[in-house]
Parts: structure tokens; sequence; C-alpha cells
């Protein structure tokens, strides 16, 4: 199982933008269906500090994860000269405990 954080900051102008991308990749992962790929972006109290957190069951799911055309997409955008205030920050994570299936 894999799981991950990463945290960046936007510039304001680029908000809404940003979460215009994230829609499109919530949409096209619940259309594939899948349990076994768990994804959340939420945003801090400035409006404009993202934290992506990504649960996978298996290697396989975060390859499917990361080569979804609108993953690429958000990618590209956000890569963009001036899209960002601070570049991200990438966090690999080891579950210790929970008290949920994550994968049920």
């Amino acid at each position: 199982m894999g799981m991950g954080n990463v945290r960046y900051t936007v510039k304001a102008e680029h908000v809404a933008e940003n979460k215009a991308n994230i829609s499109r990749v919530m949409a096209e992962l619940r259309s594939l269906g899948r349990t076994d790929i768990k994804y959340s972006v939420f945003v801090e109290d400035d409006g404009k500090t993202f934290n992506h957190w990504a649960l996978f069951a298996s290697e396989e799911a975060q390859k499917v994860f990361v080569n979804l055309e609108s993953f690429k997409a958000f990618q590209q955008a956000s890569r963009q000269e001036g899209f960002r205030e601070t570049p991200p920050i990438a966090t690999d994570l080891t579950l210790v405990a929970s008290s949920y299936n994550l994968f049920s």
C-alpha cells in the first residue's frame, strides 16, 4: 500500500483554475469506480495552500492514477511559470494504524 501527501501554495489568481483541474481529476477517478485508489484534496484557511492526500492499495493502482489524462493535465497546468507561490513538498507516508479499513 502506498500513501503520500503533497502540499503547495498557488497564487491567488490561479486558485479557481487549480480547483477546476482538481475537479476534473476527481471526475475521472469516480468514473473508473475503483476502490483501490483513495484521493482527497484540501485547501487551508488561506484559500490557496493545497494538500493532496493519496492512498493506493497497490503499485498498479498508483500507476493507474499517475497515468490518468486529467492528472497529467493537472500537473502540466500547475507547472506553468508563475502558477505557484511555493513549490510542492511531497511526503511519503507509512501507515502505523487506522481505526477503519482504508480499502473496504
